[in-house]
């Protein structure tokens, strides 16, 4: 049984219900903790290769022999000083009189870096099991480490482990019962501590070079070496990769491919799901004629709720199971930190943290993921600037508009048709922008409504692996693409029926859809747009995705969500309603700024907890978009 809970913790009692023993899991980000959790539980917790990925503590139980034992996943940290509410977390379940045993878990490869934690935890505790995970890259690296010896310098259990491999996990399972039931002794080897408490805040500086210290002397008589060093080419990508003249073109260049990939992959499995949703529209169609269902309800729940359902999924499923997988791979490469390493030095100079560029990577798939993503940075002042500027970037769901307004608009005349690549390198130049604006609003917000002193980055640059290509799409999937479809679907619903009524409800001659854009029409006009358009925007606040059909079905009068045959046929409809390459640029434009869709807003008011930063989020950015459209019209 696993229970995902908040970041707060019990104050008393068992962790988890008629458990025989406690066990907690601690560590830095990024040395393996999670996968270790969802081995001893059979749980499937997401891991992820950077840095803090796991902010909240995920708690589980498992059974080892005759006992049962409960276990807790908390978040990677870096210090037991409470700086961070990841750190606090950790900090009040390490000090718990009930806690049997506790896992340090470290980077067997940075045993030096890593052993400096692990001394924080054993003053608080001696009833530990240190494991030096990721074992094999220790290998790789050039150099072993003696386990006996280290053992016994820290005066507890020692196991090098793989934590992908069945046979290292038994052998934690079974030095945590050895350690629990008191066959195995721990002990506490005082000549580390003298003198040490790492809760008093102001001897921190101190106190951290002194455990330094010692964390040198144990590994000097702990590591031999063994072989090469093939670290060097980690340093040598990495030369490459985050280097001031290549790192941010390759990156560039990598978005773009993405894009480009994301764009042409997309278009054939789009139109086969539209073709499958329109078959089975035809059989609903009939079913209700079976029955003889009134008009009015076959079009509720046919040309309103299914309709728009349809579309939806059919536009909105395949660039995720395509983005979410790509992206994920290059997680799994270790590539996302190099990113955030790149921007942090932009970021830096807007009073924003560098952690802000991989929230901002998460919300070109998903802004609701991206928001969610905030929880990465520890600074409350720094994550706020990150949630309320995420919406910045456009998420898949902004995609195919964006797509479909740059092919019929922009190559070289508004009548040539754009190739993918040309597309792709366009949504390249958009993201670039809009990166650009995060960063001058991040600037202003950092100097005036969220002021204050700025957070130290502390970021692990993992050394690279070969992605489990399988098994990191699996997940991607399940995790990513059908959960943020799922949230979609949920609003999609609701939004279909209110559409269509809205444009099927009439007051003499003329619908109620009419009647709102002929009420916004003005000030469309004024800034470069129509009603219809601003009327679009509106009813797709709970899924971007309507944003297109509903200006189609305007334009139409048909009463119902309409696809179009083609870009020839949507491009002679939008130039016969007045469209120019002005409307097209305000437009996308728009697009890009204006109000977050309502999952995204719900996911900003649950992280923020303030419904005036949600209102704050949703306001600015539409300030943005609406100045920067009227700015367009009257130069243009």
């Amino acid at each position: 049984m696993l229970t995902r809970n908040s970041r707060k913790t019990e104050a008393n009692g068992k962790i988890c219900d008629n458990a025989d023993y406690n066990v907690v899991l601690a560590g830095n980000p990024n040395v393996g903790k999670s996968t270790i959790f969802n081995a001893l539980t059979g749980m499937k917790q997401h891991t992820g290769n950077w840095t803090g990925k796991t902010v909240e503590y995920a708690k589980g139980c498992t059974k080892i022999k005759d006992k049962s034992f409960s276990v807790v996943d908390l978040p990677g940290t870096y210090s037991m000083i409470s700086f961070s509410p990841e750190e606090e977390v950790s900090r009040q379940f390490l000090v718990r009189d009930d806690i049997d045993c506790t896992v340090i878990v470290i980077d067997s490869s940075v045993l030096e870096r890593n052993l400096s934690f692990t001394l924080q935890v054993l003053s608080v505790t001696k009833k530990a099991v240190l494991c030096l995970n990721l074992s094999d890259e220790c290998c790789k690296n050039g150099f072993v480490i003696d386990e006996d010896e280290l053992s016994l310098n820290l005066g507890i259990p020692v196991i090098s482990t793989n934590a992908t491999k069945k046979s290292d996990i038994e052998k934690i399972r079974e030095k945590i019962y050895d350690v629990c039931t008191e066959k195995t002794k721990c002990f506490r080897v005082t000549r580390l501590y003298d003198g040490i408490d790492i809760f008093n805040k102001e001897k921190h500086k101190e106190n951290t070079e002194f455990l330094a210290a010692r964390s040198k002397e144990i590994c000097s008589r702990c590591i031999k070496k063994c072989g090469e060093n093939i670290s060097e080419k980690t340093k040598k990508l990495d030369k490459i990769l985050t280097s001031k003249i290549t790192g941010i073109p390759i990156m560039i260049l990598l978005l773009g491919l993405l894009f480009w990939i994301t764009a042409v992959g997309a278009n054939y499995p789009s139109r086969l799901l539209s073709e499958l949703f329109e078959y089975i529209k035809v059989g609903l169609l009939y079913v209700f004629d079976f029955f003889n269902a009134p008009d009015f309800i076959k079009g509720f729940f046919i040309d309103g709720i299914y309709t728009t359902l349809s579309w939806v999924v059919a536009v909105m499923l395949p660039p995720m199971a395509i983005f979410f997988p790509l992206f994920a791979l290059i997680e799994d490469f270790g590539y996302l930190p190099r990113i955030a390493f790149n921007l942090d030095k932009f970021f830096s100079k807007c009073g924003a943290h560098g952690k802000q560029g991989l929230t901002m990577a998460m919300g070109i798939g998903c802004n609701a993921c991206g928001v969610t993503g905030c929880r990465i940075i520890e600074s409350p002042k720094e994550r706020l600037i990150a949630t309320v500027t995420n919406n910045f970037m456009p998420c898949n769901g902004r995609f195919p508009m964006l797509i479909a307004l740059i092919t019929i608009f922009f190559s070289g005349s508004a009548c040539v048709f754009a190739s993918s690549i040309s597309i792709a390198l366009i949504l390249v130049l958009l993201i670039l922008f809009a990166v650009m604006m995060t960063m001058f609003v991040s600037k202003i917000l950092s100097v005036t409504l969220l002021s204050g002193e700025r957070s130290a980055f502390a970021l692990e640059l993992p050394p690279y692996r070969k992605p489990r290509i399988l098994k990191t799409i699996v997940s991607s999937f399940l995790d990513r693409t059908l959960f943020v479809l799922g949230r979609a679907v949920i609003v999609a619903i609701p939004a279909g029926a209110l559409i269509w009524l809205l444009a099927n409800i009439y007051i003499a001659d003329s619908s109620l859809l009419s009647y709102c854009t002929d009420f916004f029409d003005p000030f469309g006009k004024a800034i470069g747009l129509d009603g219809v358009i601003i009327m679009a925007f509106v009813l797709g606040f709970p899924a971007n995705e309507t944003v297109i059909p509903i200006i189609i079905m305007s334009y139409l009068s048909t009463g119902t969500l309409t696809d179009f045959a083609s870009y020839e046929e949507l491009f002679a409809l939008l130039t016969q309603n007045g469209w120019t390459l002005t409307t097209a640029i305000c437009t996308i434009v728009m697009c890009i700024f204006h109000f977050p869709c309502s999952t995204t807003c719900l996911t900003i008011k649950k992280e923020t907890g303030s419904m005036g930063w949600t209102m704050f989020s949703i306001v600015m950015p539409t300030m943005i978009g609406i100045a920067l459209c009227y700015l367009i019209s009257h130069i243009m």
